[in-house]
C-alpha cells in the first residue's frame, strides 16, 4: 500500500514575522528535497481537512476552542506567548494541521494507505490542554490520536516523539491515560524545561545531555523506547516528527545525522508491522535548518514508503 502525503496550501500562509525560525519555508524545503530526491514520486498527495469542532473538543477545552477563534486576527499579528504568534491565516492553518492528522489516522484504518506524513505547520506537540506554547496553537497529534480511540474504536495507540523539545503538551493531555503511550527523546535540561520528575507509567520520557549524539539517541530508542512498544502492542503509531535534533540545526544541541531519522523510523515501523498491521501517521512538528530538514524528512518518508531497500 502507498504513503500517504498530507498538506495545505493555508499551512504556508501562516506566518509569525520576519527571522522566526517556524518559518513557511520548512514547507517548501521539504518539498524541493522531495522532489528532488525522487521519493515525492511514490506518494499519494491528499489536501488537508480543517479539524472539526469535536475533534478539536475530544482534546482541547471548548473555551480554549472559541477563545483561539476569538483571538484570531482580521489583520496583523497577536502573540499568545513571547513566542507563538497568528497572523490572519494562521487560524485556517492550525485547523488544517489538526485536520491532516486526523485524515491521516482516517486513511490508514480504512486501508486506503499503509501510512501518512503530515507536512503541516503550525506544529502542535507543545500545546497543551488549554495553553498554546512554543510554536503551537492546537496538539496536532493528540487530536490525532483521540480520534482514533473515539471514532475508530482502537485502545491502545503510541505516541513517538524524537523532536529536540520535550513534547509537553501531549503530556499534558495524556498523562496517566492507559489508552496512550508515549515514548520521547529531548535535549535536558533544554525548553520547555520539564518531562523529567515523576513522569507517569505511560509516559517513557529519555531526556539526552547536549552534544550527546548518535550513538546516545540510538542507545535510549533501543533500551527504552522498543521493549515499552512491545510490551503495550500498539494498535496504531502516532510520529511527533521533530528534525531540530539534527547537527545542523542551531535550535539545539543533540547533533543527530540524516541516518539517525531513517534509522529510527525502521525500528518503530517493525514494531507496527507486528502489532498495529503497519499502520502510522507522522506528523512534522520541529526542525529549522531549512537543509538539515528537506533531507531528514526524505530519510523519514522513504522509509514509510519502502524505498529504503
Amino acid at each position: 500500500m502507498a504513503t500517504a502525503f498530507i498538506t495545505h496550501a493555508d499551512c504556508a500562509r501562516h506566518d509569525m514575522g520576519p527571522h522566526h525560525p517556524e518559518c513557511p519555508q520548512r514547507l517548501s524545503a521539504i518539498e524541493d528535497r522531495l522532489i528532488a530526491s525522487g521519493v515525492g514520486q511514490y506518494l499519494v498527495r491528499h489536501e488537508a481537512p480543517l479539524a472539526r469542532e469535536e475533534q478539536l473538543t475530544r482534546v482541547h477545552p471548548a473555551d480554549y476552542v472559541r477563545a483561539i477563534h476569538d483571538v484570531a486576527p482580521r489583520s496583523g499579528t497577536v502573540h499568545l506567548d513571547p513566542d507563538t504568534a497568528m497572523n490572519p491565516y494562521s487560524l485556517q492553518a492550525a485547523l488544517r494541521a489538526a485536520g491532516a492528522a486526523v485524515l491521516g489516522v482516517d486513511l490508514v484504518m480504512r486501508g486506503e494507505c499503509e501510512n501518512a506524513f503530515c507536512s503541516v505547520r503550525p506544529p502542535g506537540h507543545h500545546a497543551c490542554r488549554a495553553r498554546p506554547m512554543g510554536f503551537c496553537i492546537f496538539n496536532n497529534v493528540a487530536v490525532a490520536a483521540r480520534h482514533a480511540l473515539a471514532a475508530h474504536g482502537l485502545e491502545r495507540v503510541a505516541i513517538v516523539d524524537f523532536d529536540v523539545h520535550h513534547g509537553n503538551g501531549t503530556e499534558d493531555i495524556f498523562a496517566g491515560d492507559a489508552q496512550v503511550l508515549m515514548v520521547s527523546t529531548f535535549q535536558h535540561p533544554f525548553y520547555p524545561y520539564c518531562g523529567t520528575e515523576n513522569p507517569a507509567p505511560n509516559m517513557v520520557n529519555v531526556p539526552l545531555a547536549a552534544y550527546s549524539g548518535s550513538d546516545a539517541f540510538r542507545a535510549a530508542v533501543h533500551d527504552a523506547w522498543l521493549p515499552a512498544l512491545e510490551r503495550f502492542r500498539p494498535q496504531l503509531v502516532l510520529f511527533s516528527a521533530g528534525f531540530d535534533a539534527h547537527d545542523e540545526d542551531d535550535m539545539a544541541m543533540l547533533r543527530l545525522r540524516d541516518a539517525d531519522y531513517g534509522w529510527v523510523t525502521e525500528q518503530v515501523k517493525v514494531v507496527a508491522e507486528r502489532h498495529a498491521q503497519g499502520r502510522i501517521v507522522s506528523t512534522l512538528e520541529g526542525g529549522y535548518a531549512l537543509s538539515a530538514l528537506g533531507r531528514s524528512v526524505v530519510q523519514h518518508v522513504k522509509v514509510l514508503a519502502g524505498l529504503n531497500g
